[in-house]
């Protein structure tokens, strides 16, 4: 007979609604503030730019330069029609990460287009349009920002980013090249419709949306790698565990110079963690040898997951009872974090690495 196949859907943790709502919000607030630069200070004072937002802005002045819904009008076209090939040529999993933006942006310009014709009625000229220069900082850092927002949570505004994406993967060419390309050819084929100083306003508003992306989108992403070199490391591994509820990887080493072998604590913490790392490593033993440097991104538990804590026995042990082999690595089967002995405070007796068996050489 027929089986009945029943659907187990997992229900998402309290972390995971969080975390949809979040990028939810952040995904529309930067498609918004996006919009709102280019609809209220780019477009109404004349200025060009990259994107399909400048592909818009180049039909309307060809076309006679007063109809504004036409630049919405191409933007919803072509972003249209490049997610339809990203769609084809990378993948479902594009088309999932790119719709949102494909729509949101351009909605977003048309709704904020026809704020701003209520605004001009109002005022009888566009926001900041008595100064040119700060109409186009304005424009540009809204724009960058909003952009950067969006990639931050690792979604897509659609549109142009996607020709790089598709030759990123064909031809191996990187994203930043071909984009910056693209925007710049942009903005270089509208001076046969506009002034060259008008030109020069478009290459500085999109120089400087690219490079407020660049600093943006990494926000909250960095961390301190810290690699820690000190006889007391039983104190510093508690300090980190207990008290500022970090993970810790033990390595094995020697020093160069007199050959001493000895254990490096290795952690990840944020910019706030890492003071206090510092203070408290200082006073367990001020000749603690330290480097610390940034990383861009870290992906694990108590980063892009959540934490969770393991059991830890209560017997006192020493770490020196784990193989050399299992520190180095040459071990199959690693411990697991439950399995691992406490290690009590105290000078390290170092293991000494495997000895070479002779007769295997001869």
């Amino acid at each position: 007979g027929d089986r009945c196949m029943k659907l187990s859907i997992k229900k998402p943790t309290a972390r995971q609604v969080r975390h949809f709502i979040v990028y939810c919000l952040v995904v529309a607030a930067g498609n918004a503030l996006a919009a709102a630069g280019s609809s209220f200070f780019i477009m109404p004072n004349g200025f060009v730019m990259g994107g399909t937002t400048g592909v818009g802005i180049f039909v309307r002045n060809l076309l006679g330069g007063s109809n504004e819904w036409l630049v919405s009008l191409t933007v919803y076209a072509a972003n249209i029609a490049l997610f339809i090939l990203g769609a084809v040529l990378l993948g479902k999993k594009f088309a999932v990460a790119t719709l949102a933006g494909t729509l949101l942006y351009p909605s977003f310009v048309a709704a904020f287009t026809a704020l701003n014709e209520v605004i001009v009625r109002a005022n009888g000229a566009p926001l900041a349009s008595e100064d040119p220069l700060l109409a186009a900082l304005y424009g540009a850092v809204l724009f960058g920002v909003g952009v950067g927002m969006v990639v931050r949570v690792g979604a897509s505004t659609g549109g142009t980013d996607i020709p790089p994406l598709i030759l990123n993967k064909y031809f191996g060419i990187p994203v930043a090249v071909s984009l910056y390309i693209l925007d710049m050819a942009i903005v270089i084929m509208q001076v046969a419709c506009v002034e060259p100083d008008i030109l020069l306003y478009g290459i500085f508003i999109t120089l400087l949306s690219s490079l407020l992306v660049d600093v943006v989108s990494p926000i909250g992403m960095k961390r301190m790698q810290v690699k820690i070199v000190s006889r007391h490391y039983a104190e510093i591994r508690e300090v980190i565990l207990t008290e500022l509820n970090r993970g810790v990887t033990i390595l094995y080493g020697k020093t160069g110079f007199l050959q001493e072998e000895c254990f490096v604590l290795l952690t990840v913490v944020s910019n706030r963690e890492l003071v206090r790392l510092k203070n408290a490593v200082h006073k367990i033993d001020p000749n603690a040898f330290m480097m610390i440097s940034v990383i861009s991104e870290v992906r694990g538990r108590g980063f892009s997951s959540e934490k969770v804590a393991y059991p830890r026995t209560d017997a006192p042990c020493d770490l020196h009872e784990v193989s050399p082999e299992q520190l180095v690595g040459q071990k199959k089967e690693s411990p697991r974090p439950s399995d691992l002995p406490d290690i009590p405070s105290g000078e390290p007796v170092a293991p000494r690495p495997p000895q070479e068996n002779r007769e295997d050489r001869q």
